[in-house]
């Protein structure tokens, strides 16, 4: 039998399902190939917020709590500095200077580190415009954002690989973050990403963790699937 390989905090494993009974079920499946867990706001009504802290505190997981924030500067500072008692590891927020200022601020004296989104990897130029966000390619708005969110504080940002070598290049990236949805393994479904690359590729661009879903819960065996990507990402 091929020995397992063992946990890397590189991956993190979005754990996209319905109620924290199901995402139990699925860590227990998972068992030490993952370390590291996103919740979102998909599970929030579902028990989300009781399945982070017990995957935090009782079985020592770390967490990524993808709320992504975005209001008044005053509610979200408030909104953070309830979420950073529950000591978890990451939190993203929108990424518009002044939200990431309030978050920072929200998580000071905590562990908490605010990651700031970009433009959300399910989105193209056609989505931007139907939004009337202004013109301009892709990978130039996010790295714009992107150095924006890093001066007013961010630990982090949220990008897709396609973004994640422009980013690192950037001045003020250094100790900087780099989480990136989007990466789906080699003849993987897209879903409902639109703007993907392959584990190996993500990191080979400068990315710190990659966030995958579907790829592992959706597949039969979710363990061997973890299992595979583990293997690519070590090379």
């Amino acid at each position: 039998m091929t020995d397992l390989l063992p946990a890397d905090d590189r991956l993190i494993v979005a754990l996209d399902l319905p109620t924290a009974l199901d995402g139990l079920s699925l860590a227990k499946t998972l068992g030490d190939s993952v370390s590291f867990y996103k919740i979102g706001l998909g599970m929030l009504t579902g028990g989300g917020l009781a399945l982070a802290n017990e995957l935090k505190q009782e079985q020592g997981k770390k967490i990524f709590l993808d709320m992504k924030l975005f209001d008044i500067g005053a509610t979200v500072e408030a909104a953070v500095r309830g979420i950073a008692r529950y000591d978890l590891d990451f939190l993203t927020v929108h990424g518009d200077p002044y939200v990431v200022k309030a978050a920072k601020q929200g998580a000071a004296g905590s562990a908490t580190k605010i990651l700031a989104v970009t433009i959300l990897t399910s989105l193209d130029r056609a989505d931007l415009d139907g939004a009337l966000i202004k013109a301009g390619e892709i990978e130039a708005l996010v790295t714009e954002r992107a150095a924006r969110a890093f001066e007013a504080g961010a630990d982090g940002v949220i990008a897709s690989p396609r973004e994640a070598a422009a980013i690192r290049a950037l001045p003020g990236a250094a100790g900087k973050l780099i989480v990136t949805p989007g990466v789906r393994p080699a003849g993987a479904a897209l879903g409902d990403q639109k703007r993907v690359e392959t584990p190996a590729s993500a990191l080979a661009a400068g990315a710190d963790h990659l966030v995958v879903g579907r790829p592992i819960w959706q597949a039969k065996d979710p363990r061997a699937a973890a299992q595979a990507i583990l293997a690519e990402i070590r090379g």
